[in-house]
């Protein structure tokens, strides 16, 4: 646990957010310092029950995606909970949500409304599409996605075929934009002092991640050439048999392929006007793909790591993420931690990948139990303990039993 300073601290975000995408964003907040309050249901968070895990709410899922935050559970559809609702904006810098516009509306989480409440609060919303359009209430999850924004039709350019990607990639992209859209009005309010709505749709945010490279020729107009980029979509970049596993190498320069060209015994390629410039090598990627996979059963794969690295070339062998826990560089760079949760034991924690000189990203506390900081929390916004055992009575929020309620 580290007790310094970091980027984020001293701004409270509250993280009405479920499932993935929202949990990821927020969870990289608290890892740059922010204090998370995790405003949860009374059944919890979707992803508590997402997955292997020791005990019912608290799956692996959860234990990587709610670190670092604070849960309070509350039942927002009663009068109770929307006040309890109001009370946290009141201290709030940053409110992140991934309700749907439909849903926000039933509950009065409105910018016009909650601004009312806190004029520099930074309402952040996320959902389909955008919470101006037609299609705001439209339901999605990365799968979905995926198919909308065009990410699973790009994968039928390779092999004929359409497909997801084996990551919930969205999620995660998605949830990297939350973190800049916030990060870029935060910087803004400590210039004007105002807070404002930032809306984050996860199909636009795909959309423009994958026309990035793959608009092409479409990019003009008129179209100069086709959409995609050809040396991403070739069907034969993969990663390549040696003489006793597999290996990625990926020459890039000139002289890197010239190089290659050598160590596969072909320098009859060096010159040819298929590959002359990185144009020509692009548009030619499928036929440079089939000279490393015909040269790569010739050696091992630690001979190919040796012989590309005396030349330069590009090179590696395929890491196996199960061997992450034990894996020199993961441990060394602190990407998993073995740590011990009080109620559920040993295990893998992980952390955001950012390394700061003198704000470091901290590691404060694990996965809550669902409730877990109830109490703390409401305290915190001017609640006695008379009034939280009624609101506890009366079913308005849910408490841990970790919690005590007892002065």
């Amino acid at each position: 646990m580290n007790t310094g300073d970091s980027a984020l601290k001293g701004l409270r975000v509250i993280d009405l957010t479920t499932v993935i995408m929202g949990p990821f964003a927020t969870a990289t907040l608290a890892d740059l310092g922010a204090d998370v309050v995790k405003v949860e249901s009374l059944e919890g968070d979707m992803s508590r029950r997402m997955g292997k895990g020791r005990h019912e709410g608290m799956s692996a899922l959860a234990m990587n995606l709610h670190r670092n935050k604070r849960s309070i559970a509350v039942d927002l559809a009663s009068q109770h909970g929307r006040r309890i609702l109001d009370e946290l904006v009141r201290t709030a810098d940053v409110l992140v949500t991934n309700l749907r516009p439909r849903s926000r509306t039933k509950l009065g989480i409105s910018y016009e409304r909650l601004s009312a409440i806190n004029p520099k609060l930074i309402l952040c919303t996320a959902q389909a599409y955008g919470s101006l359009t037609d299609k705001r209430d439209y339901p999605a999850y990365d799968d979905i996605v995926q198919a909308a924004s065009g990410s699973a039709k790009i994968e039928e350019l390779v092999d004929g075929t359409p497909r997801y990607s084996p990551h919930v990639i969205a999620d995660k992209v998605v949830g990297l934009y939350i973190c800049v859209a916030v990060t870029a009005a935060i910087i803004e309010k400590h210039a004007t002092g105002r807070g404002q709505e930032v809306d984050v749709p996860m199909i636009d945010s795909m959309i423009g991640f994958n026309l990035v490279e793959h608009f092409g020729g479409r990019t003009f107009d008129p179209p100069i050439g086709e959409f995609g980029w050809s040396r991403v979509l070739t069907p034969e970049r993969v990663p390549h048999r040696t003489a006793d596993g597999w290996i990625c190498i990926m020459p890039y320069s000139a002289k890197n392929w010239d190089d290659f060209f050598a160590l596969a015994e072909r320098p009859d390629l060096t010159g040819d006007p298929r590959f002359a410039s990185i144009s020509d090598r692009h548009r030619s990627m499928g036929d440079l793909m089939t000279v490393i996979r015909d040269a790569a059963p010739r050696h091992t794969t630690g001979e190919w790591l040796e012989l590309c690295s005396a030349r330069n070339i590009p090179a590696a062998d395929l890491f196996d993420l199960t061997d992450a826990p034990a894996d020199d560089y993961v441990v060394g760079q602190g990407l998993v931690t073995r740590r011990e949760h009080p109620t559920e034991g040993v295990y893998n924690s992980t952390r955001t990948p950012i390394r700061m000189s003198r704000t470091p990203v901290q590691f404060v506390r694990h996965a809550p139990d669902l409730g877990e900081h109830t109490v703390e929390i409401l305290e915190e916004v001017g609640y006695s303990r008379t009034a939280i055992r009624e609101l506890s009575d009366s079913g308005a929020i849910g408490i841990s039993e970790m919690a005590d309620v007892t002065s």
